[in-house]
């Protein structure tokens, strides 16, 4: 039975839940725009694309699809300038600083599975001063999320049981994974999504507007 309530662990998305890393990225967006003589988008637009990878972006910025001639060029570009300065902008999401300081000083365990390749996320981790008892990123395992394998491997190298794991995301293939996993799957609604998109109608356990909602409800 998935415990939704205190759980014995904590495992968070990267990108748009645990960090907003949008600034960084939307940089790096717009410096492969400038590249090719075109104009920096809002920043509004990025940002809600920013949770669907670097081909997404370049498809954004370019209109070049993943299978279109020049794109995979594009996302080395895209990729190389975000690299050089990942937290730059970056920061920790405010409410969620005490929540993290208050977890830890109990000595409960939390960890981040990300999509984000190791390159960028393990430096970004390092400069925002993060401890997590487990990083598993896209390039870890051969399978990335909505597989369940990486947030199982995570509770594992906590020694923590997923059925009383949350798994904390800003996006549908999160609560997939989580579902997939056995762990309470936890969405909130401060991360990057879509305009269209509904963060309540994901197949989700729990639903939190606010990161103080969220360390609310674990306090």
């Amino acid at each position: 039975m998935i415990a939704m309530s205190r759980p014995a662990a904590l495992l968070f998305d990267l990108d748009g839940t645990l960090v907003d890393t949008a600034p960084d990225l939307a940089r790096a967006t717009n410096a492969l725009r400038e590249h090719h003589g075109l104009a920096a988008l809002p920043y509004p637009l990025i940002r809600a694309q920013v949770s669907n990878g670097g081909s997404a972006l370049v498809e954004l910025a370019l209109g070049l699809a993943r299978d279109m001639p020049g794109h995979d060029a594009a996302r080395a570009f895209l990729l190389a300038a975000y690299g050089e300065a990942v937290a730059e902008e970056s920061c920790i999401f405010p409410d969620l600083v005490p929540l993290l300081a208050g977890w830890e000083a109990a000595e409960r365990p939390w960890g981040i599975v990300t999509n984000k390749p190791r390159a960028y996320a393990e430096p970004l981790v390092a400069a925002l001063g993060l401890s997590p008892g487990a990083l598993l990123c896209a390039d870890d395992l051969p399978v990335k999320k909505p597989d369940p394998a990486p947030l199982l491997e995570a509770a594992r190298r906590l020694g923590a049981d997923p059925a009383h794991c949350w798994y904390i995301g800003d996006h549908l293939r999160d609560m997939q994974a989580a579902r997939a996993a056995g762990m309470a799957a936890v969405a909130v609604g401060w991360g990057y999504i879509e305009e269209q998109d509904d963060y309540r109608r994901w197949p989700a356990d729990l639903w939190f507007e606010t990161g103080e909602a969220l360390a609310a409800a674990l306090e």
